[in-house]
C-alpha cells in the first residue's frame, strides 16, 4: 500500500502538469521574441477546452505563416530569375519535370499527413484509456486505504463470534458451518410448509365464514317464522279461550303448537346439517 502511494505521489497526472512544457516554452523574454495573440492567462487555467482553443489558434497561425513563407519565397525566386545575369530561362520540359516532382511530393505529403492523423488519433485513444486507468487506480487506492480498517472490523467480529462460541450459550451456537447451513435449509423448508398450510387454512376460513354467514341468514329467517307462528298460535288460543273457554280447546291448541315446534326444529336441524 505504501509503495503504491509513493508511486502515485511521484507521478501525479493533471492537465496543468502535462501542459508545463508548453507553458515553459512561452516564458521566453518578450523583448527578444514576438508573442502571439493568445492570452497568457489561458496557461494559468489549463483545461481541455482552453488547450483545444490554443491548438486551433496555433494551427491557424501556422497555416498563415506557411502561406506567407511560400508567397515570399516564390516572389524572391521570380525576381532573381528576372534580374539575374544571365536571366533564368525555364523550358517546358523543366516545368513538366517540376510538376511531376511536385505531384510525387504532394502524394508523399498526403501520406505523411494521414500517418500523422492516425498517430494523433491513436494517441488520443491511448490518452483516454490511460485516463480511465488512472481514475480506476485512484479508486482502487482509496479502497486500499480503507481496507485495513475494514479488516480490523472483520477481525473484531470474528473474535466476538469465537468468544460467544466458547461461552457455550447454546448447542446451536457451537455448530460448524456445514451443519448450520443444513439446519438453515431445513428451517426454510419447514417454514415453506407452514406457509403453505397457513394459506390453505386461510382459504378454508374464508369459505367457512361465507358458509356461517349463509346459515346465520337462514337461521334469522327461521327465527322470524317461529316468532310469527308463535304469535299466531297465541292469538288463536286467546280467541278460542275468549269464545269457548274450554279445556279441550286448550289441549288441542297445545298439540298444534307442539307439532309446529317439532316441524320447525326438524327444518332447523336439516338446514344446519
Amino acid at each position: 500500500m505504501r509503495q503504491v502511494e509513493r508511486l502515485l505521489d511521484g507521478h501525479e497526472l493533471a492537465i496543468v502538469t502535462i501542459s508545463e512544457p508548453i507553458s515553459s516554452a512561452n516564458t521566453i523574454d518578450a523583448n527578444n521574441l514576438r508573442t502571439s495573440d493568445v492570452s497568457s492567462s489561458s496557461l494559468d487555467s489549463s483545461t481541455p477546452a482552453n488547450l483545444q482553443a490554443d491548438l486551433d489558434h496555433y494551427k491557424e497561425l501556422f497555416a498563415k505563416l506557411r502561406f506567407s513563407y511560400v508567397e515570399q519565397v516564390t516572389k524572391e525566386k521570380f525576381i532573381r530569375a528576372i534580374v539575374g545575369d544571365p536571366p533564368l530561362i525555364v523550358t517546358p520540359q523543366e516545368n513538366t519535370d517540376l510538376e511531376n516532382h511536385n505531384a510525387l511530393a504532394k502524394a508523399k505529403l498526403r501520406t505523411l499527413k494521414q500517418e500523422v492523423a492516425d498517430m494523433v488519433a491513436g494517441l488520443g485513444t491511448r490518452g483516454r484509456e490511460l485516463s480511465r486507468r488512472y481514475e480506476r487506480v485512484q479508486l482502487e487506492t482509496a479502497y486500499l486505504r480503507e481496507l485495513p480498517e475494514r479488516v480490523m472490523e472483520r477481525e473484531a467480529q470474528v473474535n466476538e463470534l469465537k468468544a460467544v462460541r466458547r461461552s457455550g450459550q447454546g448447542p446451536l451456537t457451537s455448530l460448524p458451518l456445514a451443519q448450520t447451513l443444513e439446519m438453515v435449509d431445513s428451517r426454510k423448508i419447514q417454514m415453506g410448509e407452514i406457509d403453505r398450510q397457513l394459506e390453505q387454512m386461510q382459504s378454508q376460513a374464508s369459505w367457512k365464514r361465507k358458509e356461517l354467514e349463509r346459515l346465520r341468514v337462514e337461521l334469522q329467517n327461521l327465527e322470524a317464522k317461529r316468532q310469527n307462528s308463535t304469535t299466531a298460535a297465541q292469538e288463536a288460543k286467546r280467541r278460542k279461550q275468549a269464545a269457548f273457554g274450554g279445556i279441550e280447546d286448550d289441549l288441542e291448541e297445545r298439540g298444534r303448537w307442539w307439532t309446529a315446534s317439532e316441524v320447525l326444529l326438524k327444518q332447523m336441524l336439516e338446514a344446519r346439517g
